[in-house]
């Protein structure tokens, strides 16, 4: 058995997780899980707990270990469950120390809150040798009303960059033709660095310095954060791929100020027009959440009509859950069956979109980078498949879109 690791939650545990395999295979580890956890939502700890229970059952010799956000936030509770050999905290699971002492007595868990530093590992092999992540930036300083992401992350903390430009180079000279930078909150990057560099400028200068880098992408934006060097790379730089996930979490003013949120409705419109004016092919995604505490029903229809003011495609849709000692779990609740019915309405409003923008693209040519033999995704990160034929992964090709079903393109391979 090689390592496996079980990753919930978002990109930056994928880029995470793929990094602790390749420091625990070094390390000689053999015969172990790793369990990468997410502390989003209690449904997310819900799905790690169950994974735990199933790789103890299913694998009784194996060696389990617990980490990410949920086990940093409370990691005595991770290791009750039977099976469970450790837990790690994010401050020390990218650190080569940690995996290759796994055979000494378990350290406590940092206090992630006293982080003075982020990880930059190269990290050299993702599935299918074709789209890569590279941390950027870790933590939060904000503290939005239904977050204990910073709890689990600790401040925020900016890879400078020559180490970005150093694993880029990396990737794509592995063969990677797309990476995507991500952290917790990408658009903070750069004011605990010397000359206090902003996202904009450090994207610039990586495009610069790696010319042979085809595409990039960026995670999750604040919609206020966007800075002047961004949005002249987002209409001048071909490169950066015209797909932008945006964090809006809410359409109504009064819930996004109850949220503590840095952005309102006008805020998220006002990007997505200026986005589409100077790249007229821009493709969003979004954050949304459903059922946030004193959420009425205007509230959710102001949130509804976003995905079409804003022109939303991709929508991650949450239900929204209480998390300990937060500020909205100390709000007046909304029934758990009414959140889980406005998610499924946000969710079908979101399906419309894409099925309106994939019947759009029919006809069209697309540029595709093939992560399988017959799947990839265009440059707005359309979801694409192959009717018959196939490609090589990591191949990047021209096609034309002949079909569109409810969650992908169709082209025929040439």
């Amino acid at each position: 058995m090689t390592v496996e690791v079980l990753t919930f939650g978002c990109r930056l545990n994928t880029y995470e997780s793929e990094a602790m395999r390749d420091l625990a295979t070094k390390a000689g580890h053999d015969s172990a899980i790793v369990v990468n956890t997410c502390a989003v939502t209690a449904e997310a700890e819900r799905q790690a707990r169950q994974a735990i229970r199933r790789a103890h059952r299913d694998n009784p010799g194996a060696r389990i270990i617990v980490t990410g956000c949920a086990a940093q936030i409370a990691p005595e509770k991770w290791s009750a469950i039977p099976g469970v050999e450790r837990v790690i905290g994010n401050a020390d699971k990218l650190k080569p120390e940690t995996w290759a002492g796994l055979d000494a007595p378990p350290a406590p868990v940092t206090d992630i809150m006293a982080a003075t530093e982020t990880a930059a590992h190269l990290v050299t092999e993702f599935a299918g040798r074709a789209r890569a992540f590279v941390q950027v930036q870790q933590g939060c300083d904000h503290r939005c009303t239904f977050c204990v992401i910073p709890f689990g992350r600790g401040p925020s903390r900016s890879v400078p960059i020559g180490a970005v430009v150093e694993q880029v180079r990396a990737l794509v000279q592995a063969g990677y033709r797309e990476v995507v930078l991500t952290g917790v909150d990408i658009t903070s990057y750069g004011p605990d660095l010397p000359g206090r560099p902003s996202l904009g400028q450090m994207v610039r200068r990586l495009l610069a310095l790696v010319p042979e880098l085809p595409r990039l992408r960026l995670s999750s934006l604040d919609p206020v954060e966007v800075d002047e060097d961004l949005w002249r790379l987002i209409a001048e730089e071909p490169r950066l791929m015209p797909h932008l996930h945006l964090s809006l979490q809410h359409g109504a003013d009064l819930i996004l100020k109850r949220m503590k949120r840095r952005h309102l409705r006008a805020d998220a419109i006002a990007l997505a027009d200026r986005a589409r004016r100077l790249r007229p092919d821009m493709v969003f995604g979004a954050d949304l959440i459903a059922g946030f505490p004193t959420e009425t029903e205007d509230h959710f229809a102001d949130t509804l009509a976003l995905v079409e003011e804003c022109g939303l495609s991709f929508l991650h849709v949450f239900p929204y859950s209480e998390r300990p000692d937060t500020p909205a779990a100390r709000m007046p609740q909304l029934p758990v069956p009414l959140r889980k019915e406005r998610a499924a309405r946000l969710r079908e409003a979101g399906a419309k979109a894409a099925a309106r923008l994939f019947a759009a693209r029919i006809g069209r040519e697309e540029t595709v980078l093939f992560e399988h033999a017959d799947r990839g995704h265009t440059e707005q990160f359309a979801p694409l498949r192959l009717a018959s034929g196939a490609a090589t992964p990591g191949e990047i090709r021209r096609l034309r879109v002949t079909a569109a079903t409810g969650d992908a393109l169709l082209a025929e391979a040439a």
